[in-house]
């Protein structure tokens, strides 16, 4: 199948299907034509890589999680290690995100949000802002 029907099967744009190929997750065969020619197993591990990004993986652990996934004598603890880091990473970015959450309300329920100048949000925003 060619790119449009790769992405149309898939969900990722032909440019985000072009980008994988150039970074080698996938390796198409060439058409006589020269076209990408996309088989079922292109268009799976396709799949499978969106789904490992919309789960958070960068590229990189994408290219482990596809190794593991082509690697029938893999161990289970490997692929479970990989997702255990992503979840401590994933929680630690919550807690950044609760604090910075905190921070906003805080500031924004200081603020008067009225026709006067002075604000708490702009003055904190501008500490340690160089003039």
């Amino acid at each position: 199948m060619n790119i449009g029907q790769a992405s149309d099967v898939t969900g990722l744009p032909a440019k985000t299907i072009r980008y994988y190929e150039d970074i080698d997750l996938i390796k198409p065969a060439r058409a006589a034509n020269g076209y990408r020619d996309y088989n079922d197993k292109d268009v799976h591990r396709l799949a499978f890589i969106q789904r490992s990004r919309s789960l958070g993986f960068s590229i990189d652990e994408c290219r482990s999680l596809l190794s593991l996934y082509e690697d029938k004598a893999r161990a289970s603890s490997d692929v479970k290690a990989l997702a255990t880091e992503k979840i401590t990473e994933i929680d630690h970015k919550l807690r950044e995100l609760k604090s910075l959450r905190a921070t906003l309300k805080a500031l924004a329920d200081h603020c008067h949000g009225d026709d006067r100048p002075e604000c708490p949000i702009i003055d904190e925003i501008a500490k340690g802002v160089m003039a």
